[in-house]
């Protein structure tokens, strides 16, 4: 009886530990939009001829918190991530390696407004949250 115990224990644990989900960081379908919608969100506060479609980004936000709570996610582990210092500081690295990469610079705001009227252009994930005023 010990040993059949044992085996289910053994047997739930390494089901529970199949089932782990990776940080939220590393869901691409999540991680990268915020991505996206951060970017598109600095370019418009850079950039007077251009403003953010705040609207589509608090729709979509809700919607990646929908997907994420589907994936298996709790809602304190999304508030977490959402909220936390270390993920706000990794994206506005990412994102202004991003910007250089690009060639804009905070000294010239007008290369905001080039790459966010490529960016709307181009229907990018980055121009859908941009419009032009």
């Amino acid at each position: 009886m010990k040993k059949v115990v044992s085996l289910t224990v053994v047997a739930a644990v390494a089901a529970g530990a199949a089932v782990a989900l990776p940080p939220i960081r590393e869901v691409s379908e999540i991680d990268d939009r915020i991505y996206w919608a951060l970017v598109a969100y600095e370019i418009s506060e850079q950039c007077d001829s251009l403003s953010a479609r705040k609207l589509k980004g608090v729709n979509d936000l809700w919607a990646l918190g929908r997907r994420a709570r589907d994936l298996g996610y709790s809602d304190d582990e999304i508030k977490t991530y959402i909220r936390s210092d270390e993920e706000k500081a990794r994206m506005r690295k990412k994102g202004e390696a991003f910007l250089e990469f690009k060639g804009v610079s905070y000294d010239d705001p007008e290369t905001f407004c080039a790459l966010g009227r490529a960016e709307i252009e181009r229907n990018s994930a980055i121009g859908v949250y941009l419009r032009a005023n």
